[in-house]
């Protein structure tokens, strides 16, 4: 059952694309913050920003709009855009007057917002307001704020129940109330005498005999989505930390759903932070993802470049290929010395053996417990060996992977 606290938070992973709003309630939405703003070269910027995917998730609440926007510095900034949420009897005249007009009624049905009450849900002159944590303390909005507006102005065009949200209300408890309403407008309308129809209880007419059989589970998603933006709390954890937290456990979850396994089950405290650190790839390095392999590293008494290996040898293979980068066995003599042939024959040149390794000039395979062979390669000399492709069961095929 969705409840009405259920009803009045909504959270938008993806915005539909382009800047410009397209519709004119999208379009007077932009313009309450530019009749404020002090600074069109801000307002520029902050067009900037959203086209180019600098808003993360927005997540909407009555009176508030929040998102991370990220600016120049590592770590995103939390942008806040407000309006004020009608009172309860102000909410009483507009849902009688949308129930009393089926222009307006239609039109919200369409997702669009009905022309009669423009004036009264869109932002007023000075109504809607900017708070972002970035250090500009100019007059606002800021870059940030104004790109947060320029794409909550495209969550608008498609669905006019975001603007009501704002003013307090979600919209399964507006269209109950609204279809209420209307019931009643449309009672008042017929005459005072009616035929009289014979009847079933509902309850009666609802019984079955045979309950139906359960519906086929849901397909498993393809991926993982984005954990929604959390509003700061200086009593709460790192939002950061929080977003890594729920990403991890929406990755395990899927896990759990795909496979039924548990990825976390069995490992060590080391293993479990090249588990973590694996999902951050090295390239590229966001600030956010630096100081989370520093702290990585730090509680599993490990330097960075361990752990940048070791992810690097997760993504390559999962637990399996991490022991096979640091567990050094002597596997049997039949298939590990059938190996050095195979490279032969295929012109890969000569590789000498040790233990579960055969070494090349700048390559190398290593054979896994798993009967897998995981390709290496050396980047900077002295042997520093780094996983690279994908395992195979053919060590020809693994090295050139």
């Amino acid at each position: 059952m969705i409840t009405a606290r259920d009803d009045r938070r909504r959270t938008f992973e993806t915005v539909p694309p382009g800047v410009e709003a397209v519709s004119w309630w999208g379009r007077a939405w932009v313009s309450a913050l530019e009749a404020v703003a002090g600074d069109g070269a801000r307002l520029a910027r902050g067009r900037t920003y959203a086209a180019e995917g600098h808003v993360d998730a927005v997540t909407i609440t009555p009176g508030r709009i929040v998102a991370y926007v990220r600016g120049s510095r590592p770590r995103p900034y939390r942008t806040e855009l407000s309006l004020p949420a009608f009172a309860d009897a102000e909410w009483r005249e507009l849902l009688e007057a949308v129930a009393a007009d089926p222009t307006a009624l239609a039109a919200l049905l369409e997702r669009e917002v009905p022309e009669s009450l423009a004036e009264t849900v869109l932002p007023a002159a000075g109504e809607l307001a900017a708070h972002c944590s970035c250090p500009d303390v100019a007059r606002p909005p800021c870059k940030h704020a104004a790109a947060l507006c320029y794409r909550a102005a495209r969550l608008l065009d498609g669905d006019p129940f975001v603007l009501l949200l704002l003013r307090g209300r979600g919209e399964r408890e507006l269209l109950e109330e609204l279809t209420r309403r209307n019931a009643a407008h449309a009672a008042r309308e017929q005459p005072d005498t009616a035929p009289d129809f014979p009847g079933v209880p509902a309850r009666e007419a609802l019984a079955r005999a045979v309950l139906p059989p359960l519906p086929a589970p849901l397909a498993a998603p393809a991926a993982v989505g984005v954990p929604p933006a959390y509003p700061a709390d200086p009593a709460a954890p790192d939002p950061l930390a929080l977003d890594q937290l729920a990403g991890d456990a929406a990755a395990r979850a899927l896990a759990l759903l795909s496979t039924g396994e548990d990825p976390m089950a069995g490992l060590t405290r080391w293993q479990d932070a090249v588990r973590l650190a694996s999902a951050h790839p090295t390239a590229g390095l966001t600030g956010a993802t630096r100081a989370l392999y520093r702290e990585l590293a730090h509680a599993t008494g490990r330097s960075t470049t361990d752990l940048a290996r070791g992810a690097a040898a997760w993504r390559q293979g999962g637990l399996p290929a991490l022991l096979a980068l640091e567990e050094p066995w002597d596997p049997p003599a039949g298939p590990f010395d059938r190996a050095r042939p195979v490279l032969l024959a295929a012109a890969q040149g000569s590789f000498r053996p040790d233990r579960n390794r055969l070494t090349g000039s700048s390559r190398q395979l290593r054979l896994g417990r798993d009967a897998l062979w995981y390709a290496y390669e050396n980047r900077l000399g002295d042997d520093d060996w780094w996983p690279t492709g994908r395992p195979s069961p053919d060590p020809v095929t693994a090295l050139l992977r």
